[in-house]
């Protein structure tokens, strides 16, 4: 809704001039994952469709884009760990309600140059911009760790990424941009957001929406988990004293 807003707004700050229009793609709607899957290359990719066909100089009146890829949103709880007689124990906790299970950002330049700070904001723009809507309640500066702990821990797994200066564009009217999906990616629907931002403000808003599943026999687990769990937690236990009880004999033949 908010986004939906300051669209409509950037409009009219216009001056009632046609604004121009995204046409954006992606190289896969859907990926599988399989048991070898080692990860995937996603390219985004589009043109941009001025009014009149009139095509701003970029030297004069630069053009930039901003793509967002995000996972489905997830709660996620956060610990501290401290180091008390020699051990380390739980201290401080901090949950929070919507957090991106992946979040990625590239743009064709630092981010921090194309917008301001509240643009930032409101369409979450940039790894520092995320909207993690905290459940519980602590100091800012406590929310703040935590927040750059979150981070720092899905940045370093592939989770979480910022890519300055990885959109091309080619004659202010074709773009694309390459996002690696990891792959520890969790699976569900996510969504390629793309942004088209003049003199800081944001012009247009298109949307692609990715499917990431699992195949085969690893989709086959994850539906037996999800829609059979008393069943599948009996079979756990039964190949696992199984797989025991057989590796035993094994061992005691030789």
């Amino acid at each position: 809704m908010i986004r939906a807003i300051a669209l409509m707004l950037a409009a009219l700050l216009l001056g009632g001039q046609r604004a121009p229009v995204l046409v954006p793609d992606v190289s896969q709607r859907e990926i599988e994952i399989i048991y070898s899957f080692t990860g995937a290359e996603l390219l985004l990719f589009g043109a941009i469709l001025y009014p009149d066909r009139t095509i701003p100089d970029p030297d004069e009146d630069p053009t930039d884009i901003v793509v967002v890829v995000k996972g489905p949103v997830q709660s996620v709880l956060m610990r501290e760990k401290r180091r008390v007689a020699g051990i380390w124990v739980n201290a401080e906790s901090m949950r929070y309600r919507s957090a991106p299970s992946f979040y990625a950002v590239a743009s064709s330049r630092p981010i921090d140059e194309i917008v301001d700070e509240r643009t930032r904001a409101i369409y979450e723009l940039g790894l520092d911009s995320l909207q993690l809507s905290p459940i519980t309640s602590g100091e800012p500066e406590t929310q703040d760790g935590f927040v750059r702990g979150l981070v720092d821990l899905r940045r370093r797994t592939g989770l979480f990424a910022e890519l300055p200066n990885a959109v091309e564009i080619t004659d202010g009217v074709l773009y694309r941009a390459r996002v690696a999906i990891p792959a520890r990616v969790p699976v569900g629907r996510f969504t390629a957001e793309t942004f088209l931002i003049r003199d800081g403000r944001v012009l247009a808003a298109a949307v692609r929406d990715i499917d990431i599943r699992k195949s085969g026999f690893e989709r086959f687990v994850a539906t037996a988990a999800e829609n059979h769990q008393v069943l599948y937690g009996l079979l756990a236990v039964f190949l696992s004293v199984g797989f025991g009880w057989g590796a035993g004999a094994i061992w005691r033949r030789f």
